[in-house]
């Protein structure tokens, strides 16, 4: 059995033009790192011409697709009945994107089949991350 999954989406950009244009993004979860999702965008989607990746909470992506949720650099909120909007915010501006909410709750069923909500710190190696902690701290 895989310890990770990755899953392309289609992400509508949403900007100041009345049109939207699609951006290809995939989604990343990996049961090294239980709590956390990782969204990342090609180079040829970004301003800086380079892959960006926003790492965030999976429970924040969950409860997101009921209601809005989030006050930092990833806010996660229901659009009408089929989309779901994730805004990223950081010093240089926010992107706002549009994603099928179908996908998104694909996805976190498949997450869920590698670490069910609530046992994530079962696969924490607590250990090995307080290790990597001192050996930075040197």
């Amino acid at each position: 059995m895989s310890t990770s999954i990755e899953q392309a989406v289609e992400a509508r950009l949403v900007a100041a033009a009345p049109r939207m244009s699609t951006i290809p993004a995939t989604l990343h979860y990996d049961r090294s790192d239980p709590f956390a999702v990782r969204m990342s965008f090609p180079a040829p989607a970004t301003l800086e011409g380079i892959e960006v990746y926003w790492t965030f909470a999976r429970e924040l992506l969950a409860q997101g697709l009921e209601q809005g949720v989030g006050d930092g650099d990833v806010r996660v909120r229901p659009y009408g009945f089929d989309r779901t909007v994730v805004e990223f915010h950081a010093p240089e501006g926010t992107a706002i994107v549009h994603i099928r909410s179908g996908e998104l709750r694909g996805f976190l069923q498949r997450s869920l089949a590698l670490v069910p909500m609530g046992d994530e710190h079962l696969y924490v190696d607590l250990d090995r991350d307080l290790a990597d902690l001192m050996r930075d701290a040197c």
